[in-house]
């Protein structure tokens, strides 16, 4: 006879959420798109220049640290934590996209020479790295891919530190899009990048409980999708864009189970419910 189980479900409170990606400029708008409450259209997603980082960093940030630190300090904020005191979790499908091109453009051309700052933004945790010089966080970070399921992996990873640690965690999940030739091999459509910080407790600023039940959490039922056919485009076309049924359920306060795509044939279900 098997023994039961001893595991313990695994609770987090959202504090703070950062959202930036085609049509989405923050989560104060996007939360009311995400709900039905205003429209959303399609567009190129617009990176804001990272102020926090100096000068000479700044010069040298690609999209992808653009994009990290953007809902990164949004979700920050939002939470009224402070930065320097938050372990950090980054999650992406395949880093800085716009970075492997120009590597690989190089390699294949006469000239093999390869610039300092391509390479140095070429290494996984080059995100991390700006997140700390920028907001000048000293505690622990775990940079991980999964493909398309790195977003669900990241999530997974950061509400298994805050139970564990008893701590507030920051997750930061981002894509970025390749130019052609890669494109057509990976099309991801555009960058995307959205920001959670969670808590192990809940607190006046709490906005959602999220919840991994050890015999339910992985399961074989379809992802949820997204009702709005925009929305829903978005979210199948770049994989950290995969959050947004998650985040749609803090939007309109819903409590329930959302599915998310994780590995073939295996997903990751969400207990969430409104604070």
């Amino acid at each position: 006879m098997t023994p039961p189980s001893t595991a313990q479900p695994l609770t987090v409170f959202v504090e703070g959420i950062g959202l930036l990606g085609p049509g989405l400029s923050g989560w104060e708008t996007g939360s009311n798109q995400l709900a039905d409450r205003a429209p959303y259209e399609a567009a190129h997603c617009v990176l804001p220049l990272p102020m926090a980082l100096p000068a000479a960093e700044r010069r040298r940030a690609g999209a992808v640290v653009k994009v990290s630190l953007a809902v990164g300090q949004e979700a920050v904020t939002a939470s009224g934590r402070a930065a320097t005191d938050l372990p950090s979790v980054f999650s992406s499908s395949s880093g800085d996209a716009i970075n492997c091109h120009e590597i690989c453009s190089a390699l294949a051309s006469g000239d093999k020479l390869i610039s300092p700052t391509r390479f140095h933004n070429s290494v996984h945790n080059a995100s991390s790295g700006y997140w700390s010089i920028s907001s000048g966080a000293m505690a622990t970070s775990s940079v991980l891919c999964a493909y398309d399921a790195s977003f669900a992996a990241g999530l997974l990873e950061a509400m298994t530190q805050v139970v564990v640690e008893q701590t507030a965690v920051l997750l930061i999940a981002y894509d970025t899009d390749y130019p052609e030739p890669l494109r057509s091999v990976r099309p991801l459509s555009d960058t995307f990048g959205t920001a959670l910080v969670l808590a192990p407790q809940r607190s006046e600023r709490s906005l959602a409980q999220w919840t991994l039940a050890p015999s339910t959490c992985l399961t074989g039922a379809s992802a949820t999708v997204m009702a709005n056919s925009a929305l829903e485009h978005l979210r199948t076309g770049i994989p950290a864009a995969r959050c947004l049924p998650l985040l749609r359920s803090v939007a309109t306060h819903n409590a329930g189970d959302i599915v998310l795509d994780y590995l073939d044939g295996l997903q990751l279900a969400v207990q969430v419910a409104p604070c």
